[in-house]
């Protein structure tokens, strides 16, 4: 128990700031915007999971949501995909938006996308389809 009271208090941690003076961003912050944000990105994840475990779409370098080059699809279930992206890249802007806004650095958008690609990164299981700058896909080993 104690464990996990360290790990959330850890996790509540502000990321230290790029330049001295410049307060730190709070990806954790619970606005109602990012609060509501998470909740709907949380909702829909369940319904894209059994798509980035087949390996029809994956994470890109950028932080958003493709659908993967070559991967056929039933035009039902593709249209089913491309909606769902569609909704998820549309909501992790409004959250980088909301988590700048949050902080009162609205002009850390460019910040706050870096560390929440790299936290979505880290997320990522093993396996599951990513796209470099390129455009070229890979597992996440």
């Amino acid at each position: 128990m104690k464990r996990i009271a360290l790990l959330l208090a850890c996790l509540a941690l502000p990321v230290p700031a790029a330049e001295p003076g410049t307060p730190a961003i709070n990806l954790d912050i619970g606005t109602p915007p990012v609060v509501i944000t998470r909740h709907s990105i949380a909702q829909r994840s369940s319904r894209l999971v059994r798509f980035y475990e087949a390996g029809e779409i994956g994470l890109g370098q950028d932080g958003l949501i493709y659908l993967r080059d070559g991967v056929k699809f039933s035009l039902a279930k593709r249209q089913i995909a491309e909606k769902l992206i569609d909704q998820e890249n549309a909501e992790r802007k409004t959250l980088i938006f909301a988590i700048a806004d949050g902080n009162g650095r609205r002009e850390a958008q460019p910040e706050v996308w870096q560390l929440m690609r790299s936290r979505w990164n880290q997320q990522w299981k093993s396996g599951w389809w990513l796209r470099d700058a390129e455009g070229k896909w890979d597992r996440k080993p």
